[in-house]
């Protein structure tokens, strides 16, 4: 495997490991330059993506290269400016067109008037049971918007193809005949036609935002304005939001994606070949597609890593799948420990771990508590005495109360229903 080889390889993993804002940010325009025994020599063309490589990714990156030649032991960035006749004398040295470079960065261009990457569309989306209501909401809403449902709000977790499913909205209506006026993320206060936000959740907590967005929402909503929404939760599970937001949130259609099912997982995968005009045995394809569950990211992310192997090496057995998956592949309880659950409760509930611990009765503290001691003892079978050690030596009898409280709303409360939905499908994605 040569160099280039390496590095395309290292990069169709990266990008599914960190978030496509921090891939785009910082590994653009890297590349190995050189081998010295056992360490690889990685240019960058800054020195702030220097320090943040060395900092930040230094062992992530070195583990990918690992994963592809155990024999590297270390990893060395040094400053060397990329310009654009380099990256085509590489390309050349490749023997490949352009289009063939098996990592394009194509989830980074966008459309600059519209902010919308021109690849998420409604023909090249998935749909199954675990999307099917989403997907049939944000048809209705691209084919008559303003008039449907308004705003739609979709929710669900990372990876699962939120952001895939509002902007094919925004791409179908853009190039709609009448050419009505389109924008994603950053509304500016012309006036516009169709007004798409991701990830709405992080503006709770943020006031003045909060106001600018109330009023900008009740202008374009009372011209009968489409308006998008999405979120990693619902909006009655979304912590300081203000009440007046909340309201308008739910006064539309509010549609889930959530976790995809073998057959769909299976069919996801045909897509993706098809895409990269590739093909794997439908005995690889059944083993990803069983054991690659956590989201579908993860799935292409599972899938890139066997077309980079194959299309270095040629052959591609069973075995050889095994190995090269071993770290997307997980068992419940390699994911569902304690830690993973107080981190996965305190984040849910917009709170820091240590804030579980207090020693208070203050009612944001208290129920996120009592869902971490249900989840211990539901999950991971703990005992009501080791779940009362971990939260500080309280008396057993706290914990079979938190748990007996939890388990009686459940029953009775949609809400925290589906919260624990959430946090549960968080834990067990990884």
């Amino acid at each position: 495997m040569n160099n280039l080889e390496l590095w395309q390889s290292v990069l169709a993993q990266m990008q599914f490991h960190i978030s496509k804002a921090n891939f785009a940010t910082w590994f653009q325009n890297t590349e190995i330059i050189s081998r010295d025994n056992e360490k690889i020599i990685i240019s960058v063309p800054n020195a702030f993506s220097k320090e943040w490589l060395s900092n930040k990714y230094n062992k992530l990156i070195l583990k990918t290269l690992r994963d592809s030649d155990d024999s590297i032991k270390d990893v060395e960035f040094i400053i060397k400016p990329i310009l654009a006749k380099d990256i085509s004398s590489r390309i050349s040295a490749a023997n490949e067109k352009p289009e063939e470079i098996q990592l394009k960065f194509d989830e980074f261009k966008i459309n600059k008037e519209t902010n919308l990457n021109p690849r998420y569309t409604f023909s090249n989306f998935v749909v199954g049971s675990f999307n099917e209501l989403a997907h049939a909401a944000a048809l209705a809403v691209s084919d008559n918007p303003g008039f449907t449902y308004n705003p739609l709000f979709i929710y669900g977790g990372t990876g699962l193809g939120k952001t895939h499913l509002i902007q094919a909205i925004g791409n179908k209506v853009s190039d709609d005949s009448k050419k009505k006026r389109v924008k994603y993320f950053k509304a500016s206060l012309a006036p516009i036609d169709l007004l798409i936000l991701d990830d709405i959740q992080f503006i709770a907590g943020k006031n003045k935002s909060q106001e600018e967005f109330f009023h900008v929402f009740n202008s374009l909503y009372e011209k009968n304005k489409q308006i998008v929404l999405s979120s990693d939760r619902p909006p009655n599970a979304i912590a300081e939001l203000e009440e007046r937001l909340r309201s308008r949130f739910e006064g539309g259609m509010i549609a889930d994606v959530s976790l995809p099912d073998y057959e769909t997982r299976l069919v996801i995968l045909k897509t993706k070949l098809q895409e990269k005009n590739m093909d794997l045995s439908e005995e690889i394809l059944d083993y990803i597609a069983t054991n690659v569950k956590k989201n579908i990211r993860e799935l292409e992310g599972a899938l890139n890593k066997l077309l980079v192997y194959n299309k270095i090496n040629q052959t591609l057995d069973l075995e050889t799948v095994k190995k090269l998956l071993k770290g997307f592949v997980f068992s419940p309880f390699d994911v569902a420990n304690y830690k993973k659950i107080i981190e996965t409760v305190a984040k849910f509930y917009n709170l820091d771990e240590k804030n579980l611990f207090d020693v208070t009765r203050r009612k944001e503290i208290v129920r996120p508590r009592q869902v971490a001691m249900f989840l211990l003892r539901k999950e991971l079978k703990y005992s009501f005495p080791a779940i009362a050690r971990k939260f500080g030596g309280k008396d057993h009898t706290t914990a079979i109360y938190a748990y007996k409280k939890i388990l009686q709303e459940n029953e009775e409360n949609n809400k925290l229903t589906e919260e624990l939905n959430l946090i549960k499908q968080r834990i067990y994605s990884g």
